[in-house]
């Protein structure tokens, strides 16, 4: 007998019969399969319905033979949980997924480790991955952006079809946040085989996943091939007629549409996603597509402000009391702030602002240098222009820090340079037009010799 046949004999002499048996049972019966077609001929149906009852403890050869036709590992028969057990796992589970969706992100985690501890206890696979899941998901809500990556990249290691898409999901929408699009690109590019090999194509979530990669795109400016990820999910989200497959298809190509300058179709594009996600009860994305919709308005040729401050607005608060993250949320407050100052509310986007600089993850430069000028642009406007020199330079500190090809950050560099110029600061003003060109993949051509020529003075 091996070392480990010898351990779980020894458990099985200390395992509750009735346990036992009813793990059995709840195996048998989730696989649909009744005694007979347990047993098959290696033992009589009576001997499997005393062990079922908790009348008579198996041997290891016995439960080795049952576990095999069960599918299972001896050890989830032998280490496993009753089926109460299961249901109290499930239901912490449940309780933690809601109080995720309802914004209480510090509940979630607390209560989504104590159902895992106890799911990882008696070795209930669906449920470990389950809790693994909404631990790292609560990571990235409370702004723990590096903890949750880890965490999402050890999980996709281990499993594999929906649950792999959806553990890529959020890796990859973690990896954007952090600033990372190679990675938040690369993990789309490492689950594709797998959705293919599962034949998943046709799911929600494999669309889902494509969206988000096609926003690391849009971001590091590549936005034909997002725009060819966006019509091609589009395609196939109608042929699903599905709403969430739909929503998500026609938000992320109102996306690529924007950034190419075509307001008017991504207004209507993403007019359409709204209305197709309200049908259902996602507050997060929804909330997020409101802020969507408030960014495309404010940025049309004939700006809809009061119109913006309503989706903004409503999409901050919605963010705040769902499942969105604090990189999210303070997204949505910058933006509300940006809007605060065009509608002459410089007071109160200063507010806004200042919430969204000590809300942003340390992780996201990108989003804490748009809040830091949003604040800059409201102290502007309030006449206070040394501290609002002061926000664009540590905004321009924290732009520095993401040193890859990124189309969002050098349009944030031109921002910056357009706010440096209105405060006076040529020279930084200068040195952002610079760093824009640089973001944006633009490199200066060697020139030998190259020195400072002196000024001409005419």
């Amino acid at each position: 007998m091996s070392h480990i046949d010898a351990r779980w004999a020894q458990l099985l002499g200390t395992v509750d019969p009735a346990v036992l048996g009813s793990r059995v049972r709840a195996a048998r019966v989730a696989r649909g399969l009744n005694q007979a077609d347990l047993v098959g001929e290696a033992y009589s149906v009576g001997y499997v319905s005393r062990i079922e009852s908790g009348a008579r403890r198996p041997t290891l050869a016995a439960l080795t033979v049952i576990s095999e036709r069960l599918g299972v590992d001896v050890a989830e028969l032998v280490a496993g949980a009753s089926e109460a057990e299961v249901d109290e796992i499930r239901l912490g589970l449940s309780y933690a997924e809601l109080a995720l969706e309802n914004g209480e992100a510090v509940d979630a985690e607390r209560q989504a480790r104590a159902a895992l501890a106890r799911a990882e206890g008696v070795s209930v696979t669906d449920l470990t991955v389950r809790g693994r899941f909404v631990v790292a998901r609560s990571l990235e809500v409370t702004g723990r952006l590096d903890d949750a990556i880890r965490e999402l990249e050890s999980l996709l290691a281990d499993v594999g079809g929906v649950a792999a898409i959806k553990c890529g999901i959020a890796l990859s929408r973690c990896y954007r946040e952090a600033g990372d699009l190679a990675l938040a690109i690369e993990v789309g590019e490492r689950i594709q085989p797998e959705i293919v090999a599962s034949g998943l194509e046709r799911t929600d979530e494999a669309v889902q996943l494509a969206m988000t990669v096609a926003l690391a795109h849009i971001e590091r400016g590549d936005l034909s091939r997002a725009t060819r990820i966006c019509t091609d999910a589009i395609a196939l989200a109608e042929e699903m007629a599905s709403p969430v497959a739909r929503s998500a298809a026609y938000w992320n190509a109102s996306i690529a549409y924007s950034e190419r300058g075509e307001t008017q179709s991504a207004l209507t594009l993403a007019t359409r996603a709204l209305a197709l996600l309200g049908e259902g009860q996602d507050a997060r994305n929804l909330a997020y597509l409101r802020l969507e919709l408030g960014r495309l308005h404010l940025g049309s040729e004939s700006p809809d402000v009061e119109t913006a401050i309503k989706h903004v607005t409503k999409a901050a608060d919605e963010l705040q009391s769902s499942s969105g993250s604090t990189a999210q949320v303070a997204h949505a407050q910058t933006i509300l702030a940006r809007a605060l100052v065009m509608d002459g509310q410089a007071d109160e986007a200063l507010d806004v602002a200042t919430a969204a600089r000590a809300g942003t993850p340390k992780e996201a430069s990108l989003g804490a240098a748009e809040a830091a000028m949003a604040q800059a642009e409201a102290l502007a406007e309030l006449g206070r222009d040394d501290e609002a020199v002061e926000a664009c330079r540590e905004a321009a500190e924290l732009l520095s820090r993401r040193t890859e090809a990124d189309r969002w950050v050098a349009q944030a560099w031109c921002e910056l340079a357009d706010l440096f110029e209105y405060l006076g600061e040529v020279a930084a003003a200068h040195a952002a037009i610079k760093s824009a060109a640089s973001a944006s993949g633009l490199r200066l051509r060697a020139r030998a010799g190259r020195a400072q020529r002196p000024v001409r003075v005419s």
